[in-house]
This record gives C-alpha cells, sequence and structure tokens, in this order.
C-alpha cells in the first residue's frame, strides 16, 4: 500500500489545545520545547495537533489571532525538531464526538457547516503553503452512522474550498462510529490524490478502556480488569480488523493511516506492550502510518512514570 511519507511513526499532542480547561496557564504551559525534543529523542517524525474551534473563533465565529498564534507555535517548534505535524480539528461548532460537549446539530445546519467550510479556509491560508511538513485533518470521530452520507458531502464542498489554498496539502479523512476502521469502508472516493483515509484503533475497547469513566456502559463493559491475554488481540486479530479498510484504501491508491491508538492507563504495563507489539506487526506490514495517543496525561500518556520500565522497549513499536 501507498506510503504516508513523512507520518510512518507520530505522537498525539492530546489535551493540549482541545479537551482541556482552556486556561492560559494550560494553553501556554502544558506542551513545552522540551517536550517536542523529548517527541523526537523518542524517533518520531510526526505530532498530531488536536484543537478546538473555541481556541481558534469567538462565539460569533470572528477568528482570534491568540489561539491561531498557537498553532504557529506549534509549527515553529515542529520545523526546529524536524518532526512533521497534522492539524487535526478536535471539535467544530455543532459537533463534538464527546456528548457531553453538548455541542449539536452540525450536520443538519448549513449555516454551521458554512462556517466549518470558512474555518477551514482560513486555517489554509495560514498554513496550506508547506505540505511537505503539514497535514490536515478535518474532523476528529464522526460520531453516528446516520451521519455517514452528509458527511461524506461535507468532505468533498471542504476539501474543494481548501484546495483554493493549499492544492497541496496531505487532508485526513476519518468516517464514522469515532473513526472506526471498520467504517472506512463507507468513506466516498477520495476528493484526489492527497486525501489520506484516516481511522482510529482502541479494539478491543474492553481492554484499551478499561475501567474508563466516560464509556457508555450500554455498548460496552469496561468495568473489568482484562489481561492482554484475556483481550484475545493479536497480530491475527488486528490483520482481520484491518483488512476491508485495506482493501479500500488500495482500491482507491490512497493512504490509509492510524491518527489515535493506545491503551488507558489501568492496564499493566507489560500489557500495554504486548498491546502494542501485537497491532505494531500489522502497520509495518501494511505500510500504514500512525500516531500513537497520547504524549502526556489524559489517561493515556506514555511520557507518564508508570511506563519508564518499559518505555524503551514500547518506543519500539509505536
Amino acid at each position: 500500500m501507498k506510503e504516508f511519507k513523512g507520518y510512518k511513526k507520530g505522537i498525539d499532542l492530546g489535551g493540549w489545545l482541545s479537551q482541556c480547561d482552556y486556561s492560559k496557564e494550560r494553553l501556554e504551559g502544558f506542551i513545552k520545547e522540551e517536550d517536542i525534543k523529548t517527541i523526537t529523542d523518542w524517533g518520531a517524525d510526526h505530532v498530531r495537533l488536536p484543537i478546538d474551534f473555541n481556541i481558534l473563533e469567538d462565539n460569533n465565529g470572528g477568528y482570534l489571532e491568540s489561539g491561531f498564534g498557537y498553532i504557529s507555535g506549534a509549527v515553529e517548534l515542529c520545523g526546529k525538531y524536524g518532526l512533521n505535524i497534522v492539524i487535526d480539528l478536535h471539535k467544530t461548532a455543532g459537533f463534538s464526538f464527546d456528548k457531553g460537549e453538548k455541542e449539536t446539530g452540525f450536520f443538519d445546519s448549513e449555516a454551521l457547516q458554512e462556517r466549518f467550510y470558512k474555518l477551514w479556509e482560513e486555517i489554509s491560508k495560514r498554513f496550506g503553503n508547506d505540505p511537505a511538513h503539514i497535514a490536515f485533518e478535518l474532523l476528529n470521530e464522526v460520531t453516528d452512522k446516520e451521519f455517514s452520507p452528509k458527511w461524506n458531502k461535507i468532505v468533498h464542498e471542504c476539501i474543494a474550498r481548501i484546495r483554493k489554498f493549499a492544492p497541496d496539502t496531505p487532508i485526513l479523512v476519518g468516517s464514522y462510529w469515532n473513526n472506526s476502521v471498520s467504517a472506512v469502508k463507507d468513506l466516498d472516493d477520495p476528493y484526489d490524490d492527497k486525501v489520506v483515509y484516516n481511522f482510529h484503533c482502541y479494539d478491543p475497547i474492553e481492554f484499551t478502556h478499561q475501567h474508563a469513566y466516560w464509556v457508555e456502559a450500554d455498548r460496552f463493559d469496561v468495568s473489568k480488569d482484562m489481561s492482554f491475554e484475556e483481550s484475545g488481540a493479536c497480530e491475527e486479530y488486528f490483520e482481520e480488523l484491518f483488512a476491508e479498510a485495506v482493501r479500500k484504501a488500495e482500491e482507491n491508491d490512497t493512504v490509509l493511516y492510524c491518527g489515535e491508538y493506545g491503551v488507558i492507563d489501568k492496564a499493566s504495563p507489560e500489557d500495554t506492550l504486548k498491546w502494542y507489539k501485537a497491532i505494531n506487526a500489522v502497520f509495518e506490514k501494511h505500510n500504514i502510518g500512525r500516531c500513537a495517543w497520547c504524549y502526556k496525561e489524559m489517561d493515556f500518556g506514555l511520557s507518564d512514570k508508570r511506563l519508564d520500565g518499559i518505555r524503551e522497549e514500547l518506543l519500539k513499536y509505536i
């Protein structure tokens, strides 16, 4: 399968400009230059930068220079240390993957969709001139399957708008069920040859999210401890899980990329390492670029002390 050059091994910067309290202390201090250097030392070639719309926009959709300044600062730091960057719009006005955010109506509102397009036009004007080092991710984790037909139309229109200002920038597009790899099959054919099929993988969720308080109990039972062996995850498991998405990407001569994957800090370090080994084998086999969730804290932190004993080995499989 085609290679997503420059985006083979990445680390997510979750919790910095997204899913946070938006305090000045957080926005200016959660990730610092020493962290970017550490990520480079870990052997990564890129980072993914989740950012929420309300850092970039005021309540009326006007643009906030301070918010764009945070992106500019991240791009500059990544450039200094030789890292590429994915700018990920993690939430937009009217939609969030997190139902607790109470952002609704996006898929039924032309006004909210137009606001989304204009925000991406603005991002493209500012960051669309360096396609060798900057990629765009349109929206994080579309949730319900019923949104799929509308989302495909929104994707087409949004990319057309972006291409006026960023004709060569790679654009990542995910599907429903929170970017499930099983939903890649229902994405439209790529708008052009610079579109990347994007998915997230936390399978099996009963293992990777064990004791996660935010997981809906009526969908998954994550209330129990689960070992790696009990999870059923292995190289063959991921091979079967990814097979349909791999075929879809190959049929469309496009790239397949995993923008999030990881294991919650409730699992043991040893089991975390086993899971990473298993999924990494399939990533490598099919030339799938990926970005691990996440660098720091957020219940999945790769820099957290609990992983000190296995981190050197773990980094071989990210």
